[in-house]
């Protein structure tokens, strides 16, 4: 049964040092990628990122090009070229990787200057992308769908970059997408993750649990949108969606970014913040309890509410390893109230430097949960009935027995709060915890729904 109950949200602490991840585990992922793209017949792999599609770019190198764009090729023989922009040259990744660089200018912003480079034609033709060459594309999505033409030759780089390597390899069917090398949901490189990277994790959902925890500290009738946003501070770690703050009718548009919107009593509110690695959300009423809201909505908020966190603790629950991504599916399905709400989309997917990079949700999933799989626990619910919001986002690693202790040896003090975590979601809220299940942020299962008694929260008894 699950009621609303006093507890006190532990301070599970906070981690100083940022956890880099060594030169050997990138020699050791690019190794992985050329593998994988030789095994697919594959001569070269094609690696894009711009400010937005970073995240395979940087899983490979450390580097992501800011305003720019640029292109990282690797050939089958493991040969690098790292191709930037004018400013990204003063931005480079550890040269202890070893990378060659070029300048290819026009990947600079209008106007800077154009006459210190090459042609992209000669940059990639001396690479050895020539007539034969079977080429990788790498962008941010596959398409294996019908909604697209082309099946595995869609490719998402910008068209004057495939259109010159389709003419460079002289047929269009040598040039391909291969983004499911590192995303795809079964075996995709950035599904799996090492200590270091699962370190990294937490130490950015610190920041975004942190940050939430304490915009829902501030809140107050009246808190302009604004003003409460300065408080999910990213501690100098990239963003990976827009900060979101939202009172009243415009927490509909659950994406949109702070306005002068202020909060009234019984507003339905929504928040999210998401830094590289780590996203927290949550969403509920400004209000003490149901006595601020109108006597109509009073009894569907609390059903939904309770519902809601119903389900996230079955999602906990059930996550774990060897688990497939559709019996957890089926087992949230199974508990909530089709009355109340519908899913807005996935119960669920993979996290990374990216907020969401695919999903193993899906009612008829046969991929099962693995070792170093880094997963966010996202259920967006819709009302059925009056406009209400309620949301409780947070991500965990899912370890074996071999990552758990290669984490706590390497990574004692995030080790003791992911052990923290697990207590308190266990013995306060009455969810029960595979051991394989490493919450990383500092609200995980945390869901006061009435914002203004943040000590009332939702636990299951």
């Amino acid at each position: 049964m699950v009621r609303l109950e006093n507890v006190e949200l532990p301070a599970f602490g906070v981690e100083q040092d940022f956890p880099e991840i060594p030169v050997e585990v990138y020699r050791a992922r690019m190794a992985s990628a050329v593998r994988r793209s030789s095994e697919a017949g594959m001569d070269c792999l094609v690696v894009y990122g711009d400010r937005e599609h970073f995240a395979n770019l940087a899983y490979l190198t450390g580097f992501d090009p800011r305003f720019e764009e640029a292109l990282f090729l690797m050939d089958a023989q493991g040969r690098t070229l790292l191709i930037v922009g004018n400013e990204s040259l003063g931005y480079l990744p550890d040269p202890r990787l070893g990378h060659e660089v070029a300048l290819f200018q026009d990947f600079s912003l209008l106007g800077q200057p154009r006459s210190a480079s090459r042609p992209l034609r000669e940059i990639l033709g001396d690479f050895g992308i020539r007539a034969g060459t079977q080429v990788g594309c790498v962008g941010w999505k596959s398409f294996d769908g019908p909604l697209v033409d082309g099946g595995p030759s869609a490719c998402d780089l910008p068209s004057y970059i495939v259109d010159l390597l389709r003419s460079l390899a002289g047929d269009q069917g040598r040039v391909v997408n291969a983004a499911g090398i590192f995303v795809n949901p079964a075996d995709g490189l950035r599904i799996t993750n090492e200590p270091e990277q699962i370190a990294q994790f937490e130490y950015a959902a610190i920041r975004t649990s942190e940050g939430v925890k304490k915009l829902i500290a501030n809140l107050r009738v009246g808190a302009r949108e604004r003003d409460l946003e300065p408080l999910l501070d990213s501690g100098g770690l990239p963003l990976s969606c827009h900060r979101m703050v939202g009172f009243g009718e415009k927490a509909r548009r659950g994406l949109a970014s702070p306005s002068d919107n202020c909060a009234r009593l019984g507003d339905p509110f929504t928040i999210g913040f998401g830094v590289v690695g780590a996203l927290t959300s949550r969403a509920g009423c400004v209000a003490h309890g149901p006595e601020d809201l109108p006597e109509q909505d009073r009894d569907f908020y609390t059903q939904f509410a309770a519902n809601y966190f119903d389900v996230v603790a079955t999602w906990y629950e059930r996550v774990r390893l060897g688990a497939t991504g559709g019996e957890v599916y089926q087992a949230v399905e199974a508990c909530r109230d089709g009355s109340l709400y519908e899913f807005a989309v996935n119960p669920g997917h993979y996290l990374h430097l990216d907020e969401w990079v695919h999903s193993p949700f899906t009612p008829d999933s046969r991929i099962e949960l693995r070792s170093g799989m880094a997963l966010q626990m996202d259920i967006i619910p819709v009302s059925c009935g009056p406009f209400y919001y309620v949301n409780a986002e947070d991500g965990v690693a899912v370890a074996d027995a071999e990552l758990r202790g290669q984490i706590a040896s390497r990574f004692p003090a995030c080790w003791e709060r992911i052990q923290a975590r697990r207590r308190f979601m266990t013995e306060a809220l009455g969810i029960g915890l595979d051991e394989s299940v490493l919450p990383l942020g500092n609200t995980s299962g945390w869901l006061p729904p009435f914002a203004l008694s943040p000590q009332l929260v939702l636990a299951r008894r």
